[in-house]
């Protein structure tokens, strides 16, 4: 059978699956669908840095004859999804969109690829980001800009804008991303897509490449809540390889899903919806927030005092770690080397100096600075303080409500190049996400409303500490209840 690659674009895993299980399609030919697709879009979207099709293709196989032999089959089995180029897949590249690693096969593969093989996914790809996860744009990327699919002259929001731009265009139904200071949720948002950081712990980060060890988390990426949902059912869960992953009872999050939000608090975080805001962010959020007041819900204004001295905080600790995981990238180990040199100090200098990006180079130097001797407590020790009372002010809030919400960012996606030249400008963006990171906490974006240029806008739900469960179903509840439907067939368009 030859499947129309355009029929399943915008098609659920759901529906996919259903597709698969009564064999009107098989893997195989969603997976040559899928690569089509990927083909003709992925010129104009630029989301994808390779192809693991080796791989995908010898999964589909192995759906195939489990399809034949009229086996059961998990959940998600036959399902494409691409993984951000920041995981390892043995084998297979994992550059980070970086030139100091443009060549390296990793030597194993993480486990979250690891759970979705196990599920039977296909791992399509690997995505483009900004070069180690370092930036708000995807522009960093030493290789490609990614495009947002809605207005190719936006950025998708970064780093996972590769992620987040396939799945919108309809290039794959699923994705892979991490989030070290907002780096799902906000690509979700400027792409129109549902995007759910996870609490801290709860999604192994073993064969994920450090950027800031206590901050980074693995996550999914989808055009619908379930979908989202489906991901995270198969990516949780203890991983005795990860030190930092929690040992905790894992919920059916399936369950969550349903349409009640009686008895439920929600707070709005005051702080973020004041100056500096775009209009129509606050008036799509203002309508979600009377969605939920439908359906049961108690709305609340919740202040987070500390808000304000979030982004300083996160721009000393995320750069000190990313100084500390980055000196292992020497020209020595692994990745690029710069071979015409005379001594090994030049080799290092000129080995870091060619491989690394000029964002990459910023943060080194940043980290490298507050954490030297005399500048340690002026600047990391005093940053560590104030996170433990921006995560105090979340157990605060946490105490009455059941989530808290705000916006993704100020603004809807802005235009390429407009902020690359000034970082104070580009690090703003990520004002509204950063403090679930230094909480530990999960956050959700999911579409609420486009602006006047049809650009999507998101909503940012945060709960406590592995009550994912009531994240989900407060966005699944918006999702089904809301007069406000995202239409992804005015990107068919892209398709060429």
């Amino acid at each position: 059978m030859t499947l129309n690659p355009q029929h399943i674009r915008f098609l659920s895993v759901s529906e996919l699956s259903e597709l698969l299980q009564k064999r009107d399609i098989s893997a195989e030919e969603l997976l040559n669908a899928t690569y089509k697709n990927i083909e003709n879009i992925d010129k104009k979207i630029e989301g994808f840095n390779s192809l693991t099709k080796e791989l995908a293709y010898s999964m589909a196989k192995k759906v195939d004859q489990k399809l034949k032999n009229k086996e059961k089959l998990p959940p998600l089995a036959g399902i494409p999804v691409a993984i951000k180029d920041n995981m390892c897949i043995k084998n297979f590249l994992t550059t980070c969109s970086s030139r100091i690693l443009e060549n390296f096969l990793a030597p194993y593969t993480s486990t979250v690829v690891q759970k979705l093989l196990d599920q039977m996914m296909l791992p399509a790809g690997k995505t483009n980001l900004d070069e180690f996860a370092m930036g708000s744009s995807t522009e960093n990327s030493a290789f490609k800009k990614t495009r947002n699919p809605w207005d190719l002259n936006k950025v998708p929001g970064g780093s996972s804008g590769g992620s987040a731009a396939c799945v919108a265009s309809g290039e794959i139904p699923v994705s892979l991303g991490s989030d070290t200071g907002g780096s799902i949720r906000l690509p979700a948002s400027f792409c129109g897509v549902v995007g759910l950081k996870p609490t801290y712990g709860l999604v192994s980060r073993f064969g994920l490449v450090a950027f800031a060890s206590s901050l980074d988390q693995i996550g999914p990426m989808a055009r619908n809540v379930k979908d989202t949902s489906m991901m995270l059912q198969a990516l949780a869960g203890y991983d005795k390889n990860d030190s930092t992953s929690i040992k905790t009872d894992i919920p059916d999050y399936n369950q969550a899903l349903k349409v009640d939000l009686k008895g439920f608090k929600i707070g709005v975080i005051s702080e973020l919806m004041g100056a500096g805001i775009q209009p129509e962010i606050k008036e799509a959020i203002s309508n979600a927030l009377k969605v939920f007041e439908n359906n049961g819900a108690e709305i609340e204004e919740v202040s987070m005092p500390h808000n304000k001295y979030a982004i300083a905080c996160y721009y000393i600790i995320a750069p000190a770690e990313a100084s500390a995981n980055l000196a292992r990238y020497d020209g020595v180990k692994y990745g690029y080397r710069k071979t015409d040199t005379h001594d090994i100090m030049e080799m290092y200098l000129n080995t870091r100096k060619e491989g690394f990006g000029d964002e990459v180079k910023r943060r080194i130097m940043i980290g490298t600075y507050t954490l030297s001797s005399g500048y340690y407590d002026a600047y990391y020790k005093k940053a560590q303080q104030v996170r433990a009372l921006i995560k105090q002010d979340f157990d605060k809030a946490f105490e009455k409500y059941d989530l808290v919400v705000g916006p993704v960012s100020p603004s809807t996606a802005f235009d390429i190049g407009s902020r690359v030249d000034d970082p104070l400008t580009m690090y703003l963006t990520d004002i509204a996400t950063v403090t679930a990171n230094l909480a530990g906490i999960p956050g959700l974006s999911m579409p609420c409303g486009v602006d006047q240029n049809n650009l999507p806008i998101g909503i940012q739900l945060l709960g406590p500490v592995l009550n994912e469960s009531r994240i989900l179903q407060a966005a699944y509840t918006l999702e089904q209840t809301s007069s406000f439907k995202l239409d992804y067939q005015k990107l068919s368009h892209l398709y060429s």
